[in-house]
């Protein structure tokens, strides 16, 4: 049967100092180690007018260009170097110039079966009048999705480098540009109620009408996201997030994203495999014509609109 320790021996065996030192309850060094006060330093006035002159004797030899002989050869050749560059750069631009040919000549790269097949069976095979909404939307749709990813990516980072905790900041007395509203410019408002509207249908036409004339999802997106710009600037944060804030543009740009994925996955399968589609191209010239490009036009809107307004928002102020 063991016998139980006095506490003032138990305190002086290697394990109850080791179990201190796990613990942290005591310091190892404290009361062992030798330690003294130190003065503080004073620098002499010799001592400092030294240092001055030895700071300022180093300044005159690395920044004085006029008197540096090292700085003035340096300075020449990079002049000299810079001038044959440029010269290089010239020479080599105006001889890839010259062997271009003619502007409309048959050789011409751009003349060529790619664009030919664009003009000729375009309006055919997309249903769309305007040639460049069938090309960009059907032919390079893969490329389309790719640069709307691009546009989604870049908002997200947007929000993670600029973002800002606004309840927190609001708890630390830190500025919020919602003190700075244009709450009450009259005549910015009354612009804006005259404005927006138009503009807002302005652009949604461009996005619906995108098959049949010049626009599109592009331009029309960001006729949009002018618009509510400038909502935004007459009405302030407060009213223009009862109707879009992060939630909703994170929401939008998901099923827009997710939209045109699903629409092109399966235009590439039945292209793939040669295999009829379903979807009908309409009559050319009518609104609902072009097949899936209405709708991949109405996807590539949403997601430049609201990149734009959350660009907008996050360098202004940050929180969103």
């Amino acid at each position: 049967m063991s016998r139980k320790v006095p506490e003032e021996r138990y305190r002086k065996t290697f394990s109850y100092k080791f179990r201190c030192w796990l613990e942290g309850t005591k310091d190892p060094f404290l009361g062992q180690v030798e330690m003294e006060p130190r003065e503080p330093f004073v620098e002499s006035e010799e001592a400092r007018e030294r240092r001055e002159q030895d700071s300022k004797a180093l300044e005159a030899k690395v920044y004085d260009l006029e008197h540096n002989f090292e700085m003035r050869i340096f300075n020449r050749i990079y002049r000299v170097f810079c001038i044959l560059f440029c010269i290089f750069l010239v020479v080599m631009l105006l001889a890839a110039v010259s062997d271009l040919p003619p502007f409309g000549h048959a050789e011409n790269p751009a003349n060529n079966e790619v664009a030919q097949r664009y003009i000729e069976k375009g309006l055919e095979e997309t249903g769309a009048v305007n040639i460049v909404t069938g090309m960009i939307l059907d032919y390079r749709a893969f490329d389309t999705l790719g640069e709307s990813h691009v546009l989604f990516i870049a908002t997200c980072t947007v929000l993670i480098l600029l973002r800002r905790d606004g309840k927190k900041e609001q708890e630390e007395g830190q500025d919020n540009d919602r003190l700075y509203e244009p709450k009450n410019d009259v005549i910015l408002q009354t612009v804006a109620r005259v404005l927006v509207p138009p503009i807002l249908l302005f652009g949604i036409y461009i996005i619906l009408a995108g098959h049949l004339g010049p626009g599109g999802g592009f331009s029309g997106g960001a006729v949009i996201g002018a618009g509510l710009i400038l909502y935004l600037n007459a009405f302030g944060f407060a009213k223009t997030e009862r109707f879009f804030t992060a939630k909703t543009y994170r929401r939008m740009s998901f099923c827009a994203l997710a939209c045109y994925s699903i629409a092109k996955s399966y235009s590439f399968y039945t292209g793939a495999n040669h295999i009829e589609s379903v979807v009908p191209l309409g009559t050319p010239g009518a609104i609902l014509s072009g097949g899936l490009i209405l709708v991949l036009n109405i996807c590539v809107g949403v997601v430049v609109a609201g990149t734009m307004y959350t660009f907008y928002v996050m360098f202004r102020k940050g929180g969103y």
